[in-house]
C-alpha cells in the first residue's frame, strides 16, 4: 500500500514540479505569484463564511484553507486547482458540531481523509469518467448559481445574519445609499476585470479590480462592509492537536456517517473540478492522485485544527483564468493566506467585500455553461432533462446528491434506449428452418422484448437464433434465452444458438445453463450451436 501511495504521487508530482521550476522565467513566476495572491484574497471571506456555516471559529476555516490548499497544491492531480474550506462540506458539518462539539468534527475530518486516501489507493477516482456530459453541464450551472447565491449574504448588514443548517440567512438587508454604494463598487470591480485584459496583462484582472476598488474605498473613507466586519482573521500558526474525543466504538459510529458523506462530497466536487480545470489547461489524468492528495490534506488539517475541505471551483477558475498553469500559484495562495493570518490581518480586513463579490460574480459568469441554454432544444430530451435536473438538485440539495441523481437518471435513460433497440430479422432456409438474426444488446431491459420477438406456435420444427449482431450481457439475458428455449421445447421444436462470442460462452457456462463441449475458435466463437434437445453447446 505504501509503495502504491508513493507511485501515485512521486512520478507525477516530482516530474511536474521539476518542470515547473526548470523552465521558470521571471515573467512566469510573476504570473503565478500574482494569481496566487488574487486567490488568497478571494479565499479569506469564503473561509470565514463557511466557518460560520459550520458553527466553528473563523480561524478553523482559515487553517483548513491554508493546509488543504498547500498540500493539494504540492501533490494534487492537477496543477492550477485550488482547494480549501467549502460550503458543500460546511452544511454537513454543522449538525455534527451542534450535537457533539468541534472536537468530533476534527476526528470526522481525519477519518474523512483516511477514506479518501483509500479511494485513491484503490484507484476509484477513475469512475468519475462515468459521469455523463449532461451531468457535468448541470453541475457547473448549479454550482455557478450556488456561488451567486452565496454572495448575496454580503449585501446584508454585517452581524445580522443568522446561522442555519443551510448556511447564513435571516440577516437585515442593506438599503438606501449603502446598498447603492455596494452595488456601484461591485459593478466597478466587474468592469475593471472585463476591461483590464484589453489594456494590459501585467497583473491579473481580478487582482487589479480588488486593488483599485480597495484603494478607492480606503482613500475616500467610504462606509461599506469590509472583510473585518465579518470577523477578525488575525491568529497564529496552526498547532498540532489530537482530537479530544473518546477512542471508542461509540465515537466511531458517531463520526463514521459524517465522514463517509464528507469524503464522498469532497471527492465528487474535487474530481469534477479536476475535469473542468483539465479542459482549460489541456491536461488529463490524475484522478486517483487527487483522491490521495485530498485525503492526505484532510488527515493533516484534522490534526491541526482545521475543518477540512476539497477543491473550490470558483477559486480554481480565478486561478487558471489569471494565467496560472503550475503548482506554484496554489502554493503561493496558501502561503499568502498564512501571511494574512500572521501579520497582514489589519490590512486585509480593510478590503471592501464589494470588490470580492465583484470577482466572484465574474467567476459565476465565466463558470455558467451558457451554451447549454442554446442546445437544450437540440439535444435529446433525456439529456436536456438531466441538465436541468442536476442544476436544480445542486441548488436545492447538494452537489453529491445532484451528481448521483444525474448519473442514475442518465443510466436509466440509456438502458431504456438500449432496450428499445432489441429486434430481429427472420427468414427461412432452403431446409425449412426459421432463422432469427437478433440485433441489439440482450440485457435486463431488453429481455422481455427479446421473448416477444419469436412466433412459438407458427415457427417450423427447426429454429436458429443468430447472435452475430447481439450481445448477451447479464443473468436476465440468460433467463430470457432459457425462456425462449423452454417454450420451443414444450412445443417439440429444436433450437440452435449461433455466433455467441467467447465471453458469452463463459457467461452461459458459469451460470450452469449450458455445457461447452468443445471450442475450436477461442478468439471469436464463430457459428456456435446450442441444441435444446441435448443441452449441449458445441463449436462447428
Amino acid at each position: 500500500m505504501t509503495r502504491l501511495l508513493a507511485s501515485l504521487t512521486r512520478s507525477s508530482f516530482l516530474a511536474e514540479t521539476a518542470d515547473d521550476f526548470r523552465g521558470l522565467s521571471l515573467d512566469r513566476l510573476r504570473i503565478e505569484l500574482l494569481a496566487g495572491l488574487t486567490v488568497a484574497l478571494a479565499l479569506v471571506p469564503e473561509a470565514v463564511a463557511f466557518a460560520f456555516v459550520a458553527g466553528v471559529h473563523p480561524l478553523v476555516g482559515l487553517y483548513a484553507a491554508f493546509i488543504v490548499g498547500l498540500v493539494t497544491a504540492l501533490i494534487g492531480g492537477r496543477p492550477g486547482m485550488i482547494s480549501g474550506a467549502t460550503g458543500a462540506l460546511a452544511v454537513v458539518m454543522v449538525s455534527l458540531v451542534a450535537q457533539h462539539g468541534v472536537e468530533y468534527l476534527f476526528a470526522a475530518v481525519v477519518l474523512m481523509g483516511i477514506l479518501q486516501v483509500i479511494a485513491g489507493v484503490m484507484r476509484w477516482g477513475k469512475f468519475i469518467r462515468l459521469v455523463p456530459h449532461p451531468v457535468m453541464l448541470g453541475f457547473v450551472n448549479g454550482l455557478a448559481i450556488v456561488i451567486f447565491l452565496a454572495q448575496l449574504t454580503q449585501f446584508q448588514v454585517p452581524g445580522t445574519a443568522e446561522i442555519s443548517d443551510h448556511g447564513m440567512s435571516g440577516g437585515e438587508w442593506l438599503s438606501g445609499i449603502p446598498l447603492y454604494l455596494m452595488l456601484g463598487l461591485v459593478a466597478l470591480t466587474m468592469g475593471i476585470i472585463w476591461v483590464m485584459p484589453r489594456l494590459t496583462n501585467v497583473i491579473p484582472a481580478p487582482l487589479a479590480g480588488i486593488g483599485i476598488v480597495a484603494a478607492i474605498v480606503i482613500g475616500f473613507g467610504l462606509d461599506v462592509p469590509r472583510v473585518g466586519d465579518m470577523a477578525s482573521i488575525e491568529g497564529g500558526l496552526p498547532l498540532f492537536h489530537i482530537p479530544m474525543v473518546p477512542m471508542t466504538l461509540e465515537t466511531l459510529w458517531i463520526i463514521l456517517p459524517y465522514s463517509v458523506i464528507l469524503a464522498a462530497i469532497g471527492l465528487i466536487e474535487s474530481l469534477l473540478t479536476l475535469n473542468l480545470v483539465g479542459d482549460i489547461t489541456g491536461k488529463r489524468g490524475g484522478a486517483s492522485q487527487e483522491c490521495v492528495a485530498q485525503g492526505t490534506a484532510n488527515v493533516i488539517t484534522g490534526f491541526f485544527g482545521g475543518m477540512g475541505g476539497c477543491a473550490m471551483i470558483g477559486q480554481s477558475m480565478i486561478n487558471v483564468k489569471s494565467g496560472a498553469r503550475t503548482r506554484i500559484a496554489g502554493i503561493a495562495a496558501a502561503l499568502f493566506l498564512l501571511l494574512f493570518i500572521l501579520v497582514a490581518a489589519p490590512l486585509i480586513e480593510q478590503i471592501p467585500l464589494a470588490a470580492l463579490v465583484g470577482v466572484m460574480f465574474m467567476v459565476v459568469i465565466g463558470t455558467f455553461a451558457w451554451n447549454s441554454l442554446r442546445i437544450l432544444a437540440r439535444v435529446p430530451r433525456m439529456d436536456a432533462f438531466v441538465i436541468i435536473l442536476v442544476t436544480v438538485v445542486t441548488v436545492l440539495e447538494d452537489l453529491a446528491v445532484a451528481v448521483v441523481v444525474g448519473v442514475i437518471v442518465s443510466a436509466l435513460g440509456y438502458a431504456w434506449n438500449a432496450a428499445k433497440r432489441i429486434q430481429a430479422r427472420s427468414h427461412e432456409t432452403d431446409e425449412g428452418a426459421r432463422v432469427y438474426e437478433v440485433e441489439g444488446p440482450l440485457f435486463f431491459g431488453s429481455s422481455d422484448g427479446f421473448v416477444e420477438i419469436f412466433d412459438f406456435d407458427h415457427d417450423p420444427e427447426d429454429v436458429v437464433i443468430d447472435f452475430a449482431r447481439s450481445r448477451v450481457v447479464d443473468q436476465s439475458a440468460l433467463q430470457a434465452i432459457e425462456a425462449v428455449a423452454s417454450k420451443y421445447l414444450a412445443r417439440g421444436k429444436h433450437v440452435q444458438l449461433r455466433h455467441l462470442s467467447r465471453d458469452c460462452h463463459q457467461l452461459l457456462t458459469r451460470a450452469g445453463h449450458l455445457v461447452v463441449e468443445d471450442d475450436d475458435d477461442p478468439d471469436y466463437g464463430v457459428a456456435v450451436n446450442y441444441s435444446v434437445k441435448t443441452g449441449i453447446l458445441g463449436g462447428h
